[in-house]
């Protein structure tokens, strides 16, 4: 199992939701909602912080991962480039 990076901001998990689909549809305070449309459309809100906590960013792989029948290997090496 692919260790997850430690310093990933939001702002960079926001440009890999973007890349895979999502769309950002509201911004309140430090979070930010992306939804993915279509017939398996997936909505998901990201903290827009300088850095994720480990739990979080999992959280969110893991929750992304199976809406968009991503591995959480795959996931993390797009995060990496």
């Amino acid at each position: 199992m692919a260790r997850l990076p430690r310093d990933v901001s939001g702002a960079r998990l926001i440009v890999l939701l973007e890349a895979l689909g999502y769309r950002v549809v509201r911004r309140k305070g430090s979070h930010v909602r992306l939804e993915r449309p279509g017939p398996d459309a997936h909505g998901i809100t990201v903290p827009n912080h300088a850095g994720l906590r480990i739990g979080t960013l999992a959280a969110i792989l893991q929750e992304v991962g199976a809406a968009t029948r991503t591995t959480r290997e795959e996931l993390i090496e797009m995060l990496g480039r």
